[in-house]
């Protein structure tokens, strides 16, 4: 009976860009292949998010499918926790990272081509 008395009261809920922003970046390095230097722009209209993402890819992975697996799991992830239609997810590769043995890696453990 909570839900339903909940859902008669009036007000609206808001979701910062930079709240959508955050969710993107986190949901983004949940995908396999891609680093952890994520970083996201959105721009959030009433009920909708547009979505600029730069993306660092590990190498030797294909570029095309990560790019793909991560802009299917950051519409999904957006939509379960912000509860937002993502209308566009536009992707820019900003490095291809290498991962190094953690013995060889003394300062960052990556390596940037």
């Amino acid at each position: 009976m909570t839900a339903a008395v909940a859902l008669e009261l009036p007000g609206t809920t808001t979701i910062s860009e930079r709240a959508v922003a955050r969710i993107a970046e986190r949901a983004a390095v949940e995908v396999d292949g891609v680093g952890s230097r994520v970083s996201v722009d959105a721009d959030v209209t009433s009920d909708a998010a547009a979505l600029r993402m730069r993306l660092p890819i590990r190498y030797p992975l294909p570029v095309g499918r990560v790019a793909a697996d991560c802009r299917t799991h950051v519409v999904a992830r957006v939509g379960e926790l912000a509860g937002l239609m993502v209308t566009g997810v536009d992707i820019v590769v900003s490095a291809m990272v290498v991962e190094t043995a953690p013995a060889a890696a003394e300062s960052s453990g990556r390596r940037v081509l």
